[in-house]
């Protein structure tokens, strides 16, 4: 995972919109954000003029603020009003992502791309070769007709001077599942009947283009109010901040947090049960059972690949056993999830007991707008903490090695990995699904490297990995 502006933008704007609302000044001050980072005749827009630039702000900061772009209808509604909108709201609602159409650009139509190395050779071997005739010569050099053009890629093949290329569009090429696609506009659209949350495509748009609806007004409007709000986090965070568990648990009760709990005790919780059922499956003769920690494998599985509901566990996720722990303690405490998943917005709507969900970044952002030095925090201690075996969840593999410890010896556990979804490992589900899986347990993760490299982290995920690690032994 790289640095790039897009991300530094996206942080710089929910540090203001944070510190604004811990100030008091959100609704004064808000519709002044876009103008006094691209002041007039400024000569740092990276669009075409500072007024798309402030426009791409204004619409940042209105996903910041918790709203869908796609809803705007009234473009002269300034952002104070919207920030009343968002204090005012009991909720929040689906979706949980939104395209910018002011960002989303210049990406191709389509993927084959004829370059300049082109040298209009006789043998037109990329002119003969396309089965839909959308190449022809114009000026010495071959064209392709993106109407025409299918995107097979045998032109690149034919080419004898490589002049043809494969030019991805990000956000498509990253969904596993086809969830994206280009409207009649060139525009990105995201079809929800298909999206499984999985928030690749948040990370891989290289404008920025599409972010989640944040939840982070929402949670700080509930710090300020005497309601008490409980911190169930994620073991990843470990990993996230360059300080000890207890300094980050210190930070958080400085942010405003009544407590805070580990989400590995659910992760514990669910190891035993999953563990219980997977030896109930096998023996009452399943071919094999996969895990269901992962809410955007599950919801790739409802939508995608049905065939394979049958083999996956029943047992349910960390964040919900935790989350009905924390209810049961604290009946009238507002709960928040903290972690690095986007998929996890969407359990939470659907979950009974939690009530908001704050990404790494998101929280990253609260310490900086508080003026909170993590490294700096006293040690804190955790009223009852988690397990190894919980904690070990959010690096891949972590699963398989709690159900490996909690099964014992001479169990015949033969474990398979799906380390982060793509379109070829949905393929792979497909072949498991029916009768091609080569193991009788199959742990399977929506980010590659696990939940520390999802895409509301912080931090490089083989350094967060290691971390997460250390806090096992």
């Amino acid at each position: 995972m790289y640095e790039n502006n897009a991300t530094l933008r996206r942080r710089d704007l929910l540090i203001k919109l944070s510190r604004l609302l811990f100030e008091d000044k959100l609704i004064s001050h808000i519709d002044r954000i876009a103008v006094q980072m691209f002041p007039k005749r400024s000569d740092s827009s990276t669009r075409c003029c500072i007024y798309k630039s402030r426009a791409i702000i204004k619409y940042r900061t209105m996903a910041i603020l918790g709203f869908s772009i796609e809803d705007e209808y009234d473009e002269l509604m300034p952002l104070s009003k919207y920030a009343q909108m968002a204090l005012e709201r009991e909720k929040v609602e689906f979706p949980i992502l939104t395209v910018i159409d002011e960002a989303c650009s210049s990406c191709v139509k389509a993927n084959y791309v004829v370059t300049n190395v082109c040298r209009g050779c006789f043998a037109r071997p990329c002119m003969m070769n396309c089965p839909k005739k959308a190449i022809s010569m114009h000026d010495g050099q071959a064209k392709i007709d993106p109407a025409k053009c299918v995107n097979c890629g045998l032109c690149m093949k034919a080419c004898p001077y490589h002049a043809v290329i494969y030019v991805p569009v990000p956000c498509e090429e990253s969904c596993p599942v086809g969830a994206i696609t280009k409207d009649e506009l060139g525009l990105e659209k995201i079809d929800y009947s298909k999206c499984i949350y999985c928030g690749k495509c948040t990370r891989e748009c290289p404008f920025g283009a599409i972010m989640e609806k944040s939840q982070i007004i929402d949670v700080i409007k509930q710090l300020k109010s005497n309601k008490k709000v409980i911190a169930i986090v994620a073991p990843a965070v470990v990993g996230q901040f360059p300080a000890e568990f207890e300094k980050i648990v210190s930070a958080i009760k400085q942010a405003g947090f009544a407590d805070v709990v580990e989400a590995a005790i659910g992760a514990d919780i669910t190891a035993v049960k999953e563990t219980a059922e997977f030896k109930e499956r096998i023996a009452h003769g399943s071919e094999f059972m996969t895990t269901s920690c992962c809410p955007a494998y599950t919801e790739a599985v409802k939508k995608h690949v049905p065939e394979l509901e049958k083999f996956v566990s029943a047992t349910h996720t960390p964040m919900h056993y935790i989350a009905e722990i924390v209810r049961k303690k604290y009946r009238d405490a507002i709960a928040v999830f903290i972690g690095p998943c986007v998929a996890k917005r969407k359990e939470a709507i659907e979950n009974p007991y939690m009530d908001y969900v704050l990404t790494f970044e998101e929280l990253g952002a609260l310490f900086v707008a508080k003026g909170i030095e993590v490294g700096q925090c006293d040690q804190a201690s955790i009223e009852n903490p988690a397990q190894r075996i919980g904690r070990m969840f959010p690096v891949s593999g972590g699963v398989t090695c709690a159900i490996k410890e909690t099964l014992g010896t001479d169990n015949g556990f033969n474990p398979v990995l799906i380390d982060g979804l793509s379109k070829q490992s949905v393929k792979t589900l497909k072949t498991y699904a029916k009768g091609a899986c080569p193991g009788n347990f199959v742990e399977v993760m929506s980010c590659e490297g696990g939940c520390v490299a999802g895409p509301g982290v912080l931090s490089n995920p083989k350094i967060a990995a290691v971390k997460v690690k250390n806090l096992t032994k």
